[in-house]
C-alpha cells in the first residue's frame, strides 16, 4: 500500500556504525582516528558534527540485523495504515488484518521470524508496550498509543533485539517507535481521507513552534476515523488525542511530557471454519441487524444457507464487537551531565478499559429470549520507570539502567438479557449493555497484580573505526499473583478455578553482536541473544493466549505450575549488506533455539471449545531473509525480497492421554515462502507505485492435516505534490487501490486459537478491492 519511494531512502551511518543490538544511546566516541576514516570514504559525504555517511540504499535505514522505516515512507502509506503493515514491507516481517488498513484489534497478525506479536519487545520513546495480542495484559496496542501521522520512526531489531529494551515478552527482536518533536515554527497540518465502504479519516495537528527563548514547544493533534464493514453491517469506528511538550535544558538537555487518548469501537467480522468457507464462501458474517433471523437460528430455524453447515448454530452470531479506551501519559529526562555522560529517566502510567462482547444462542435470557449478549471486561492500570546512563570513555560506550513497573490486570464475565422478538431493540456489541437491567449472571471474575524489575550493562567496543563489538546482558524478574477473585460454579462448571502465583527469572540473558564495515561498500554484522519471556495472565478460559490460568480448574493449574517452565530462546544472525548508487543487497541467515514453546490449544467440538495452556516442547528455526533493489536511472526504483524460514516442532505434543505426532511438523501460522516486490517512479512532482506481495502456505493445525493455501496481493498507488498553495507550504493528492486484483484470500487464522488436527471457527478473510483518496495540508 505504500509507495516504493520517488525519492529512495537514503540511509544515514557513522562513520563507527553501532552493532545491530546496541543500545541506541551507544555513540562512537569522537577521535581523530575516525574523523579522518570517515574523511576517505568514498560516496556522498555529509559534511556534519555526527560525521554522517549518506549513502543511497534500500528503503529501510539499516544497522546490523535492524531496519528502520522513516517518517517519509510513512507519510507514502494510505492515511491511517497501521504502522505494523508498513513495517511488514521488510524482508522476516508477516502481517495479517481483515481490513486493508490493519486497524482491527481482533484481527491483526503480526510474525517476525517466525515470533508472534506477543513474543517482541515493543517500545514507544523507551516506554514499554507490552504485549501486542487483542488481550493487551500488560500493554497496549501501538494504534491506540499514538497516532501513525505522530510516528517520526520505527525500527524492528530481528535478531535478539537490545539489552536495554524494557520488556519481558521479548523472544525474538524488538520494534521500536520514536514520536516527532514539536517543530520550532508555528504550524499545522490537515489531512483528510475518504475511502471504500464509507471511509472516512480526518487528522489535524497544531505546533505551537518556540514559545520564547529557551526553545518551549508543543503539538496536539486530534484523529478520527470512522469506516463500514466491507461486508456485513456494523462500524469501525476510533478517535484520538495526542499532546507533546518539549523544554529544553542548557545546550544538549531537554524534559518532555507525552500524552496519548485513544477511544474505539470496533464491530467484528465472524471468525470462519473450513466448513463455513467451502459451504458458504467468504461472505457470511454476523446476522447484525436482524435480529429476527439471529433469534430464530437459536431457536433452530435457519436461512441463507446456515442450515447446511455441520454446526449451523454456531455458524454466525447476531453480532460481536470491541470498544476500548486507553490513557497514556510519560514523562521525561533527557540530561547530557558531560561531554561523556548522559542520563535518561522515562516515568509513565497508563490505564485500559475495554469490552469484549457477543451475542449467545447458547445461553437464553431469563424473560424467554433464546439469546443473550456475552460480554467480557478486561481492566489495566500500570506505571512504571526507566533509568539508564550512557558513559564514553577511550573506545567503549558503557550503558546500564534499570525498569520497574506495576501492574494491576482484571477480567470479569457477564451475561446480559437480550429482549424477546418485537419487545425492545436489540443490545449493540458496542454497548451499552444494561438497557434490560444489570447482568443475570456473573460466571468468573478474576485479577492479577504484577511486579518486573529488569537490570542491563553493556559496552560497545570500537575496535577500529570499521569494527565495532557489543556485549551485555540483561536481568529480570517478574512476580505474578492472582487468579479467581470471584466464581460461580453453576455457570462456570467447576468448584475451584485457577488461583495462585508464579515467576519468571532470568539473571543473566546475554547478548554479543559484532558489526564489521569493510571494503567502502560492505558491511558482515554477527548478532547471537538469550531471551526469556514472562508468563502470561488472563482471564479464565480467555481464548488464544497461553496463560497458566487458562487451566481448566484449581487442581488442574496446581498440577502444571509443578511442570511449567517459562519459554526460552537462542537467536543466532549472520548478515551481508553491500551499498552503492545504482544497487543495494542484504542477506540474512539466522537461526532459532526456540525451548518451552506455549501454546493455547482448542479442544472440543466446533460449538463447545476448550482453551487450555500445552508446552508444545521445542521448535527449531532455520531461516534467510534477501533482498535487492537496482536504481537503474534517476527517480526509478526496483525492489525485490524473499524470505524462506523452515520451523518445525521438535517434540510430540500430549493432549490428556492422547499423544498427537507433531515431531518435525511445521509450526502453526507463519508461513514458511514470502516474497515482496515493489516497483516505483517519480517524475517531478508527481509519483507512481506498484507493491506485490506474496504469503505461502500456513499450516493450521499441530498435526499440519490442515492448511491455508498461499495468496498475492497486488496494491497500487500514486500521488501528487503541489507546493506553496495559498498558505500552505504542500499539497498533497493521494490515491491507492488495494487488492488491486480483487483477489480472494484468508488474511489472519489463529486468532481464536489453533486446533490439535482438523478445523476450527479460527480463519478471517482479507479485504476485496478497496480505493482511497486523500487530500494533505502542511502549513
Amino acid at each position: 500500500m505504500f509507495l516504493a519511494g520517488a525519492s529512495v531512502l537514503c540511509f544515514a551511518a557513522q562513520a563507527v556504525a553501532a552493532p545491530s543490538g546496541a543500545s541506541s544511546s551507544a555513540k562512537a566516541p569522537v577521535t581523530h582516528k575516525a574523523k579522518a576514516s570517515a574523511g576517505h570514504r568514498k560516496g556522498p559525504v555529509v559534511a556534519s558534527r555526527s560525521e554522517e555517511l549518506s549513502v543511497t540504499s534500500t528503503r529501510h535505514f539499516t544497522h546490523g540485523a535492524t531496519a528502520v522505516v522513516t517518517r517519509q515512507q510513512m507519510d507514502e502509506a494510505v492515511a491511517g495504515t497501521s504502522p505494523y503493515k508498513v513495517l511488514a514491507q521488510t524482508p522476516g516481517v508477516n502481517f495479517t488484518s481483515d481490513d486493508a488498513l490493519g486497524i482491527d484489534t481482533w484481527s491483526v497478525g503480526l510474525f517476525v521470524r517466525g515470533f508472534s506479536k506477543s513474543q517482541l519487545g515493543v517500545t514507544l520513546d523507551g516506554i514499554p508496550l507490552g504485549d501486542q495480542g487483542y488481550q493487551k495484559y500488560n500493554g497496549l496496542d501501538i494504534n491506540s498509543a499514538i497516532t501513525q501521522d505522530n510516528i517520526g520512526a520505527m525500527s524492528v531489531s530481528k535478531g535478539g533485539g537490545a539489552v536495554d529494551v524494557p520488556s519481558t515478552t521479548n523472544l525474538g527482536g524488538a520494534i521500536t517507535f520514536n514520536s516527532l518533536d514539536p517543530k520550532h515554527k508555528m504550524g499545522g497540518t490537515i489531512s483528510q481521507m475518504f475511502g471504500s465502504y464509507n471511509g472516512f479519516r480526518t487528522f489535524v495537528r497544531f505546533d505551537s513552534g518556540d514559545l520564547n527563548k529557551t526553545g518551549t514547544r508543543f503539538y496536539t493533534s486530534y484523529m478520527r476515523t470512522d469506516s463500514g464493514k466491507w461486508k456485513g453491517e456494523g462500524t469501525q469506528f476510533q478517535q484520538q488525542v495526542n499532546f507533546k511538550l518539549v523544554q529544553p535544558v542548557a545546550e544538549q538537555s531537554s524534559i518532555s511530557a507525552f500524552f496519548d487518548w485513544s477511544d474505539m469501537e470496533m464491530w467484528g467480522y465472524e471468525d470462519l471454519s473450513f466448513d463455513a468457507l467451502k459451504t458458504l464462501g467468504q461472505r457470511v458474517d454476523i446476522y447484525y441487524p436482524d435480529y429476527k433471523r439471529a433469534y430464530l437460528a437459536a431457536q433452530g430455524v435457519y436461512s441463507g444457507g446456515i442450515g447446511k453447515l455441520s454446526d449451523p448454530l454456531d455458524g454466525a452470531y447476531y453480532d460481536g464487537g470491541t470498544t476500548e479506551q486507553n490513557f497514556l501519559g510519560a514523562l521525561t529526562a533527557d540530561f547530557t551531565l558531560a561531554d561523556n555522560l548522559k542520563w535518561k529517566t522515562i516515568a509513565y502510567g497508563h490505564s485500559d478499559s475495554m469490552n469484549s462482547s457477543y451475542t449467545d444462542p447458547y445461553d437464553p435470557s431469563p424473560n424467554g429470549s433464546p439469546l443473550s449478549e456475552q460480554l467480557y471486561q478486561p481492566q489495566l492500570r500500570r506505571f512504571g520507570l526507566t533509568s539508564d546512563l550512557t558513559y564514553d570513555i577511550n573506545h567503549n560506550s558503557i550503558n546500564t539502567g534499570v525498569w520497574y513497573e506495576n501492574n494491576s490486570y482484571t477480567n470479569g464475565y457477564f451475561l446480559y438479557e437480550e429482549p424477546l422478538l418485537g419487545q425492545g431493540a436489540p443490545l449493540k456489541a458496542v454497548g451499552p449493555y444494561t438497557t434490560y437491567g444489570p447482568a443475570f449472571s456473573h460466571p468468573w471474575q478474576s485479577a492479577y497484580h504484577t511486579n518486573t524489575f529488569q537490570f542491563h550493562l553493556q559496552d560497545t567496543w570500537f575496535i577500529l573505526p570499521s569494527l565495532s563489538l557489543n556485549g551485555g546482558f540483561r536481568s529480570f524478574l517478574q512476580t505474578t499473583g492472582g487468579g479467581a477473585t470471584y466464581n460461580n460454579p453453576a455457570e462456570s462448571g467447576v468448584d475451584q478455578l485457577p488461583s495462585g502465583g508464579l515467576t519468571t527469572a532470568g539473571a543473566f540473558l546475554p547478548h554479543i553482536a559484532l558489526d564489521w564495515h569493510f571494503a567502502r561498500q560492505h558491511e558482515l554484522y554477527f548478532d547471537m541473544a538469550e531471551n526469556l519471556r514472562g508468563y502470561n495472565y488472563g482471564g479464565y478460559q480467555s481464548g488464544s493466549l497461553p496463560s497458566a490460568w487458562q487451566a481448566h480448574d484449581q487442581a488442574s493449574f496446581l498440577a502444571l505450575r509443578k511442570t511449567l517452565k517459562p519459554e526460552r530462546s537462542w537467536v543466532y544472525t549472520l548478515g551481508y549488506r553491500f551499498t552503492s548508487k545504482y544497487f543495494a543487497a542484504n542477506a540474512d541467515l539466522y537461526r532459532v533455539d526456540y525451548y518451552n514453546r506455549m501454546q493455547s490449544i482448542t479442544t472440543g467440538s466446533l460449538v463447545d471449545p476448550h482453551s487450555t495452556v500445552t508446552n508444545v516442547g521445542n521448535v527449531g528455526l532455520n531461516g534467510a531473509d534477501a533482498q535487492a533493489v537496482i536504481m537503474p536511472i534517476k527517480n526509478l526504483s526496483i525492489s525485490n525480497s524473499m524470505s524462506y524460514a523452515h520451523s518445525i516442532y521438535e517434540n510430540n505434543l500430549t493432549s490428556g492421554d492422547v499423544v498427537y505426532d507433531t515431531k518435525g511438523k511445521h509450526t502453526v501460522g507463519y508461513p514458511s515462502w514470502m516474497y515482496t516486490g515493489q516497483l516505483s517512479y517519480a517524475y517531478r512532482n508527481a509519483s507512481a507505485h506498484l507493491d506485490a506481495n506474496y504469503v505461502g502456505k500456513r499450516y493450521f493445525s499441530y498435526t499440519n492435516d490442515t492448511s491455508v493455501p498461499g495468496y498475492w496481493l497486488v496494491s497500487l498507488g500514486a500521488r501528487y505534490r503541489f507546493k506553496n498553495v495559498w498558505r500552505a507550504h504542500d499539497v498533497i493528492f493521494d490515491f491507492n487501490v488495494y487488492n488491486l486484483l480483487n483477489h480472494p484470500y484468508i488474511a489472519t487464522i489463529g486468532e481464536s486459537g489453533y486446533p490439535l488436527s482438523g478445523d476450527r471457527q479460527s480463519m478471517l478473510p482479507g479485504e476485496p478491492r478497496a480505493y482511497f483518496g486523500s487530500v494533505k495540508m502542511d502549513f
